[in-house]
This record gives structure tokens, C-alpha cells and sequence, in this order.
């Protein structure tokens, strides 16, 4: 049966003793699907929003004021290693394969390959700290307090032979706050939308590679947390009341789409639905997720409750946990995970400066069985290997084929030119012989 799962990260220790919950555990994997239930935890951790990024080997988790990130091996269960950066950390994302992307404190991205170990930073383009960072695998968007979001290009950021600084392909400068979270949409195409929230009680749809203003809604309350539909059609919004605010972009009546329509992308739309009413005691809503058919909306309050709504019927369904902390971060795991052609077995540590790089990884998969592990493994000679050959020497000789043909036509021709070279020779020597014989 298939199983959905969940990890999430609380911010400092547990405000109380729990005979549930050890007082030191900071990271929690959980199952959602079939029943809800608390599978694996990870000890000494305290995580901030936007902190915690998960791969199929390794948790990173970055540290409430602090410059390190605690890297926790899934597979062995345990801490691995411990890694210290130059500024403090506040917000991490997973970009490609192998690349973590965190954004500090002095405003700028540090871009980190955790199997080479090679660092690579941008400069301070932000005025404050970078807030949320979000990436694809041929861009990443960083959000700040200064109420910007800088678009760059990941191939320049990660090239080896630019020596250069890289500036951000664009910037995106309709907030007039701090951006509280970034998420982009789900296309691989070149209309592909972020959606930004901030503390000037906004949200605004962009497409990230024009730097194009699609749409901005207005909302009643400071929105922190966002979580993009999986098929783009809406977006859900968790609001530091504690409630959740779902915004369709797709309208049942509309000719075309209405993020793409250039009458409509000018003109702020004001919220006016009733929010999802959380229980009276959940707290600000720092973390949402969705499930992998959208069915499903998880989010993580300050209270330590993880709540579970109902996006059909856009209700409060029921509280799955109390991790008795503050749930600052929810990661949701697809139940299909992307197979990779290469797994990190052990983090590299980052290496300040220029210098060679050691990929480490495992290779995952297999090539399949060839011919000779396969005549190894059989028992003797293997049956149908004996029969082709039996059948190989058995068999009249093949009939020429049109190549064969073609080279025994250009033999004969060249045989042509021999012979009629030698007749010419012996006809000239004949000639010769009977001058030197009339001369004697």
C-alpha cells in the first residue's frame, strides 16, 4: 500500500513535559496516509521558518540564530554532521539534485553542492536578511524583509568558468513590506508563476521569467506561509490569526485564464470570502503543505498543533498532532519520489575558495543482468546460448549481400587495370628487345 508521509521541525524545545514527546527531539517524520501517526524523530534541533529542506538521504535543518545547519542522515537515523557558515542562516531550499540554497542574514544566497562540497555566494543584493528562498533547476527567487525578490539564473551562479559576480536577472518590487514566504507553480514552461506574501497584508502572482505582474489580492490579515495547488489552480494562504484563505486563479466562466488576461493583471483584487476558521487555540499558522492529490491541506501552528482541513469542503477536518513547540516548518513527501540517477551517501563539507572537486555519490539503479553474468549464474551451459550456436554452425553459408557484391565488382575492375598494365608492359618490352636485336 502506498504511504504518504510528512516531515516537520519545531523552534526551540517544548514549552513543557510531555511523556509523548522527548523534550530534545526538534524534527519529526510522519505518516499521513493510511493513519496519521508519528514514524521517526531526530534529536537537537531548533529551527526556524523556511529552515528545513529534506532529500532522500538527508534532513538540513538550519539553526534559530545561529550560522549552522544540522544535516541528518535518514538512513542511518541520526545527526551526521554539523556545518558552520561565515553569516547566520534563515531560510534554506533544495535547487536541482545536490544544491542547497541559503539565504542569511547580510542579504545574500549561499549556494552549496553537497556532494562536491564547492560554496559559491552572491553579493549582498538584498538591503536585509533573505526571508525564504525557493528555486527550479535553472532558477532561484530570494525574498528578503527589504520587500524585494531577486530573480537569478542558477547555470550562472554555479558556473565554473565565470569569475564574476552575478547580478539577478530581475527584481521584483511591488511589496511595500517584508516578504513573509515564496512558492512557485508547478510548470516547466516559460509562463511558469510565483506567488509572494508579505507583511503588507498582499499576495501577488508573477511570471518569474518576464518579471510580469499577473495578478495582486488583498487580504484582511498578514499572511505567512503559502502552498501552490499541484495543478496551479489555486493557492492557499496561512494567516498569522491562525486561519487559512484558499485563492482560486482558475474561474468556471471565464473565456480564457484569468492571471493572463492584460485587462485584469492592473487592477487589485480584495478578498472577500470567509476564511477557514482554525480551533481558538492552533496559534499563528507559521507552515502549510499540501497532499499529493490536493486533497488534503496539513498546516503547523504556533501552538505545536498540526491541523488537517478538507480543501473540498474547505473545512477544518481534524488535529493529527501536538508537538507541544512551535511547528515552524512542513515538508510534504510525494508517495512517487523522482528517481535519481545518484544518491549522497555523505555530505561534503563546503570548501571556501577556487580549487579541484571530488564528486561523491552513489550510483542507484541497476543496468541489468548482461550476457556474461547471466552464462555465469546459470547452472552449466545455458540452453538457448547452446542452441544458437548449434544453430549458428549449422545454417548454409549467408548469400551475398548488395556490399559483398559492390566489392567483388570494384576487385574485378581493378584486376582489369593489372592486366591490361602487364599486357601494355610485355607489349613494350616485345619492342624494345627487337631494337636492341637489330642494332647488335
Amino acid at each position: 500500500m502506498l504511504s504518504e508521509t510528512f516531515i516537520t521541525a519545531i523552534r526551540a524545545q517544548p514549552k513543557t513535559a510531555s511523556s509523548a514527546i522527548a523534550k530534545d527531539i526538534g524534527i519529526y517524520l510522519h505518516e499521513l496516509h493510511p493513519n496519521p501517526s508519528i514514524k521517526s524523530s531526530f534529536k537537537k534541533s531548533s529551527t526556524p521558518v523556511h529552515a528545513l529542506v529534506a532529500t532522500a538521504s538527508h534532513i538540513f535543518a538550519a539553526q534559530a540564530d545561529k550560522a549552522v545547519v544540522h544535516v541528518y542522515s535518514r538512513e542511518r537515523g541520526g545527526q551526521e554532521a554539523l556545518i558552520s557558515f561565515p553569516e547566520r542562516i534563515h531560510s534554506l531550499a533544495l535547487v536541482g539534485d545536490a544544491t542547497l540554497a541559503l539565504g542569511t542574514a547580510e542579504g545574500r544566497v549561499i549556494l552549496w553542492e553537497v556532494c562536491t562540497g564547492r560554496q559559491v555566494s552572491t553579493p549582498a543584493a538584498h538591503l536585509q536578511l533573505v526571508s525564504t528562498v525557493a528555486g527550479t533547476e535553472s532558477h532561484l527567487l530570494s525574498g528578503s524583509e527589504d520587500s524585494t525578490i531577486h530573480v537569478w539564473s542558477l547555470p550562472d551562479l554555479l558556473s565554473l568558468s565565470s569569475k564574476e559576480k552575478s547580478e539577478p536577472l530581475r527584481s521584483l518590487s511591488n511589496h511595500r513590506a517584508a516578504i513573509t514566504d515564496l512558492a512557485l507553480g508547478h510548470s516547466a514552461s516559460t509562463t511558469n508563476i510565483c506567488v509572494s506574501a508579505s507583511q503588507d497584508n498582499t499576495v501577488i502572482v508573477w511570471n518569474y521569467l518576464s518579471g510580469d505582474l499577473l495578478r495582486t489580492f488583498l487580504l484582511s490579515s498578514t499572511p505567512l506561509c503559502l502552498a501552490v495547488d499541484p495543478c496551479d489552480r489555486a493557492v492557499y494562504i496561512g494567516f498569522e490569526d491562525g486561519c487559512i484563505q484558499m485563492i482560486e486563479f482558475i474561474q468556471s466562466h471565464a473565456a480564457s485564464h484569468p492571471l493572463h488576461d492584460s485587462k485584469l493583471q492592473n487592477t487589485p483584487v480584495q478578498i472577500s470570502s470567509v476564511p477557514w476558521t482554525a480551533p481558538n487555540d492552533a496559534g499563528s499558522t507559521l507552515c502549510i503543505g499540501l497532499s499529493y492529490d490536493g486533497t488534503c491541506l496539513l498546516s503547523g501552528h504556533t501552538s505545536g498543533k498540526i491541523a488537517s482541513w478538507d480543501t473540498g469542503r474547505r473545512l477544518f477536518s481534524a488535529e493529527i498532532a501536538d508537538l507541544n513547540a512551535p511547528v515552524t516548518n512542513l515538508i510534504m513527501q510525494s508517495p512517487f519520489p523522482k528517481r535519481r540517477a545518484t544518491k549522497a551517501i555523505t555530505v561534503v563539507k563546503p570548501k571556501l575558495g577556487d580549487g579541484s572537486y571530488i564528486f561523491t555519490a552513489q550510483l542507484t539503479g541497476s543496468l541489468g543482468e548482461g550476457k556474461f553474468d547471466y552464462a555465469v549464474n546459470t547452472p552449466g551451459f545455458p540452453s538457448d546460448m547452446l542452441a544458437d550456436a548449434i544453430f549458428k554452425f549449422s545454417q548454409p553459408a549467408a548469400a551475398s549481400s548488395s556490399g559483398d557484391e559492390q566489392l567483388r565488382k570494384e576487385n574485378e575492375d581493378l584486376w582489369q587495370v593489372i592486366n591490361d598494365q602487364r599486357a601494355l608492359q610485355k607489349k613494350t618490352w616485345d619492342k624494345y628487345t627487337k631494337l636492341k636485336a637489330k642494332e647488335a
